[in-house]
């Protein structure tokens, strides 16, 4: 019995030419099935699980016990975001090579990121279309105030084929990226304003969002401003009062306009995407035609004296009759 197992044949006038062939042939590994799929299932970030908020979520984020300093983001104890790195590429093999930031596997860029002391790799290129979400707007006051810009306007499309993957990478990219630029205190400014519903983010992902932030973001933030406020931001902001500490709801204000915007932080650095000028060139000519139709002349004033008229000369002609 040779070391691959090869059967030795009885026959002495070819048990030479067997030994020569096992010593050519390549022992063939074939790997298991392994089946990854992408669909809403337990523990998918996208689960629906996220959307139904139980009876008992009532809880205040800022009494979970977590490091007083530290630099990473802390997982709450029943997290179970999913790790982007370990679900299947959509349309590509997956590679399990370890790879340095910025390192190409299969013509694709990966970036390792720790979050809450885990390791995580972030598919670049399938984000690289949406990584103008968050931007840095410069400083407000004394010191390094930040200032993070969140346009929803370029967030992917619900009906894209790889959504769940994108928002999966993107919500890893978001939550590192926000880590990175923050300093000391710090504001966001969501510009809600010229984005489709299609393209709004879902609840549960705002959640998630949101738990993932540690304790001294979240305690730095000091206020979360919203551009152009639609109903449903609203009442996303309104259920999500259960699992939000009141602190938090009391740093949210709404601004409705630009030009309101201005007067609160230096825009000098904050890039306002273009559809979103338009949205708010159309809503402000839209109040303004509002007003002045208010404003107009009205001409039912003139008909009471009009009416007084009428009634005399029905009196008169009643007498006459």
């Amino acid at each position: 019995m040779d070391s691959f197992g090869s059967t030795i044949v009885e026959d002495t006038n070819s048990s030479s030419l067997t030994t020569r062939e096992s010593h050519h042939k390549r022992k063939t590994l074939v790997a298991p099935d392994i089946n990854i799929s992408l669909d809403q299932s337990e523990g998918s970030l996208h689960s629906d699980d996220f959307l139904d908020a139980p009876d008992d979520l009532d809880i205040n984020i800022d009494d979970i016990e977590t490091p007083d300093e530290t630099d990473s983001l802390e997982y709450l104890a029943n997290d179970d975001t999913p790790v982007a790195s370990v679900k299947k590429i959509p349309g590509h093999f997956f590679d399990d090579g370890d790879h340095e930031e910025g390192e190409a596997t299969n013509g694709r860029l990966w970036r390792t990121v720790i979050i809450g002391e885990q390791e995580h790799r972030i598919d670049l290129q399938i984000i690289k279309p949406y990584m103008k979400v968050v931007t840095h707007g410069g400083y407000y006051g004394e010191g390094l105030n930040a200032i993070i810009v969140f346009a929803a306007c370029f967030l992917p499309d619900s009906g894209s084929p790889d959504y769940h993957y994108i928002m999966e990478n993107l919500f890893l990219y978001i939550i590192s990226s926000l880590e990175l630029l923050v300093a000391e205190d710090y504001m966001i400014i969501y510009l809600n304003g010229a984005t489709p519903r299609r393209r709004m983010p879902g609840l549960g992902w705002l959640k998630k969002c949101y738990q993932m932030i540690d304790r001294r973001l979240r305690k730095n933030l000091k206020s979360l401003i919203i551009v152009h406020p639609s109903w449903f931001i609203r009442t996303v902001l309104a259920i999500s009062r259960p699992f939000i500490s009141a602190k938090f709801i009391n740093k949210i204000q709404y601004v409705h306009s630009l030009e309101e915007l201005e007067q609160i932080i230096p825009m000098e650095n904050v890039h306002i995407p273009e559809c979103v000028f338009q949205y708010d060139e159309e809503r402000m000519k839209a109040r303004s035609e509002s007003v002045q139709f208010e404003n107009r002349p009205k001409e039912t004033e003139n008909f009471p004296m009009y009416n007084a008229t009428a009634i005399k000369y029905v009196s008169l002609l009643c007498n006459v009759l």
